[in-house]
C-alpha cells in the first residue's frame, strides 16, 4: 500500500511530557498522537473530532529525525496566580501582576546550532487497508501543499512548516524480514529489538540513542484520555539505528534514498 511522506520542519520544539508536573519536559521526538494533530492542522479537521479517523485500527505512523537535535532548559517568567480577585470593583488582581512572578523550567529542542540549523521529522502514513477514504483525502490535500492551519511543533509560537510531500508508489515500498543486524532509520517499537549493535569505529554516530515511552492514541472523539502508549527505541541524530529485529521492516525508495523504517504502532 502506498505510504504518505512528508517533513515538518521549524527552529524550535517542545512535546510535553504529560506526567510532568513542576517541570515541562520535552520527548525528544513527537508522539503519534502529537502527530495526529499535525495531519488534521492541515486537513482542517475540527479539534477532538479525528482520534477515531486516525486511530492505528486505520492508519500506521512512522517518524525519522532527520537533523542532530539537542534539549537545553529556558525559564519562563509566569505570572503567580493565586487569587482571582473581583475585576469588577478592582484593578487589582494576580492576572493584572499584582501576585508578581514565578519561573518555571521549560525543555526546548533544538538543532545543534541554534542560529543554523533546524529542528526537521520525517513522518511517514500508511493506511491499514486499501479501502481507506480518508487516506485518499489526506494524500489529496497534503500533495497540493496548503496547511489549513498554521504548523507547530508543540506550542503554538514554536511554528513550523510543511515541506518535501511525496507518495511512495507500491512499487517503491518492500516488506521484509531478516535475522541479521540492518540499519533501521526510523524510530522503532522496543518489543521489535533483538539486539542492538555499536560498532567501535562508528561510536561517536551513538551518542544519542533514547528510549522513551510516549501516547500513542487516545479512547475516541472528543476523549483525550490516552488508550495505548508506544515504546519506542530512536536516535536524535540523522544516523540510523543499527539493530537486529524480530518482526518485519518496511523498505522504501523515497529520491535517491533506500530507507528502513518501522511504524510506532505495534
Amino acid at each position: 500500500m502506498e505510504i504518505l511522506s512528508f517533513t515538518i520542519t521549524g527552529k524550535l520544539a517542545h512535546f510535553r511530557k504529560y506526567y510532568a508536573n513542576n517541570t515541562a519536559l520535552s520527548f525528544s521526538i513527537p508522539p503519534r498522537t502529537t502527530i495526529m494533530g499535525i495531519v488534521a492542522s492541515v486537513m482542517g479537521w475540527e479539534k477532538d473530532s479525528y482520534y477515531e479517523k486516525l486511530s492505528s485500527d486505520n492508519f500506521r505512523f512512522g517518524v525519522r529525525v532527520l537533523s542532530p537535535l539537542k534539549k537545553s532548559f529556558q525559564r519562563l517568567n509566569f505570572l503567580s496566580i493565586k487569587k482571582t480577585g473581583d475585576l469588577s470593583k478592582s484593578f487589582n488582581s494576580d492576572f493584572r501582576g499584582q501576585g508578581g512572578r514565578i519561573q518555571t523550567p521549560f525543555e526546548v529542542i533544538s538543532g545543534l546550532n541554534l542560529t543554523k540549523n533546524e529542528v526537521v521529522y520525517q513522518i511517514f502514513l500508511q493506511p491499514v487497508k486499501n479501502d481507506n477514504a480518508a487516506f485518499k483525502e489526506i494524500k489529496d490535500h497534503f500533495l497540493k501543499g496548503s496547511p489549513v492551519y498554521n504548523l507547530s511543533l508543540g506550542p503554538a509560537n514554536f511554528q513550523a512548516s510543511l515541506q518535501h510531500v511525496e507518495l511512495i508508489q507500491d512499487s517503491s515500498i518492500k516488506q521484509k524480514e531478516s535475522d541479521d543486524f540492518i540499519r533501521i532509520h526510523s524510530a522503532i517499537p522496543v518489543s521489535h529489538v533483538e539486539e542492538l549493535e555499536f560498532k567501535k569505529d562508528e561510536s561517536n554516530q551513538y551518542n544519542f540513542v533514547e528510549e522513551d515511552m510516549m501516547p500513542g492514541e487516545f479512547v475516541g472523539d472528543n476523549n483525550r484520555e490516552v488508550k495505548k502508549m508506544n515504546r519506542l527505541l530512536f536516535s536524535t541524530t540523522n544516523y540510523p539505528l543499527r539493530v537486529k529485529l524480530n518482526a518485519p521492516y518496511v523498505q522504501v525508495e523515497t529520491g535517491n534514498e533506500l530507507l528502513n523504517i518501522q511504524f510506532m504502532d505495534e
